[in-house]
């Protein structure tokens, strides 16, 4: 008995050691990344606007999809909190932009569409992909949302939304690396003012 206890010991220890071998020595797959270069809010008349530029290079299969009318959604998120020393972060505001980019075969034009609402046409992909990487005149909260004085903390952060894509093409882009790619967050503190 005391044998065969030896025998699952070893067995179970030799398991571990392959296991381990495996994760070594398989490649990691590594998410195209996407970084938030600057950002900030800037006080206006409308209320507090991002202001922020992003910087990333779209894969081969990506620039590919777009060119085969499969339309790829980039969301740029943006939360405020207030501090808060006597209980949690006050959440104040969240708020979300997606650009979804599109190729017309027949006007040959590419399509922004901001939100599912504003829809612009461009020349070339990079002129579309200009929205994504410097959002213009964002507004992420209304003029009284925010209390006169206060400090918020920030955090910025884009992503390549697949929520949106085809059913049938989600299996396969879940799988594939190119089709991943998220910036940190960037944090950031910020002073509400009236404007």
């Amino acid at each position: 008995m005391l044998l065969r206890l030896n025998d699952h010991l070893r067995r179970l220890a030799l398991t571990l050691v392959l296991a381990l071998l495996a994760l070594l020595i398989v490649p990691t797959v590594h998410a195209a990344e996407a970084e938030v270069t600057s950002a900030r809010i800037e006080a206006s008349d409308e209320g507090y606007r991002l202001a922020a530029s992003f910087s990333f290079e779209l894969s081969h299969a990506l620039t590919d999809a777009i060119a085969k009318e499969i339309p790829i959604s980039f969301t740029t998120e943006v939360e405020l909190t207030r501090p808060r020393w006597y209980w949690f972060d006050e959440k104040t505001i969240r708020a979300v932009q997606t650009v979804r980019i599109g190729y017309n075969p027949w006007t040959r034009q590419y399509t922004a569409t901001i939100n599912q609402g504003l829809q612009q046409n461009f020349a070339t992909l990079e002129d579309a992909l200009a929205l994504v990487l410097r959002p213009r005149r964002w507004i992420v909260a209304d003029k009284g949302t925010l209390t006169a004085g206060a400090i918020y903390n920030v955090a910025v952060k884009l992503k390549l939304d697949l929520s949106y894509l085809p059913k049938t093409f989600l299996i396969t882009s879940l799988n594939n690396s190119d089709w991943r790619f998220s910036s940190d967050w960037k944090r950031f503190t910020f002073k509400a003012e009236d404007k």
